[in-house]
């Protein structure tokens, strides 16, 4: 018996959507590495035959992902901080998207915070017992938007043979 997967809101049907190869140079991350997190159930995109297709939440999801892993957190540390960043950014993925504020994941694996504003990062960073990374959500967001605006690479085909006259 297959499962099925979970049905997307009306709103998120009508939204753009990214191939699997534009999520990785987004995220620089490779096609094997989204593969990988697919199966782990990290971030589970809709398929579409067997192509991957990625919301813009999926994306900055993975771009997010991609670097905390770079920090060295591990998959679980990482999984923790997907559930509050999935709970957190229904509610504030609009503004992020928009690019009107500046949202700032800071985390140390155990404890997350979402914050919008420098003065309260900085007392974060100020009381902390260890190391927290700070991952700006909204740099991934606008990467994702620089993405969307670059024309599409275009590569060049074999070079074609004429032929040659004899004689």
């Amino acid at each position: 018996m297959l499962k099925s997967r979970k049905t997307r809101s009306e709103g998120q049907i009508q939204e753009r959507t990214y191939s699997s190869s534009e999520v990785a140079e987004v995220a620089g991350v490779s096609l094997r590495q989204l593969q990988w997190w697919d199966e782990r159930k990290v971030v589970s995109p809709r398929h579409e035959g067997h192509r991957r297709v990625y919301f813009p939440a999926e994306v900055i999801e993975i771009t997010v992902i991609a670097e905390l892993r770079r920090k060295g957190f591990s998959l679980q540390k990482i999984r923790r901080v997907l559930r509050f960043l999935q709970r957190e950014m229904g509610r504030r993925l609009a503004e992020v998207l928009q690019a009107s504020s500046q949202l700032h994941l800071v985390t140390d694996g155990k404890s997350i915070y979402l914050e919008d504003q420098h003065d309260r990062i900085i007392d974060i960073l100020k009381n902390a017992r260890q190391p927290m990374f700070v991952v700006c959500v909204s740099d991934q967001a606008r990467r994702l938007n620089e993405a969307e605006r670059k024309p599409a690479r275009i590569e060049p085909g074999p070079p074609s043979r004429r032929a040659a006259r004899v004689g």
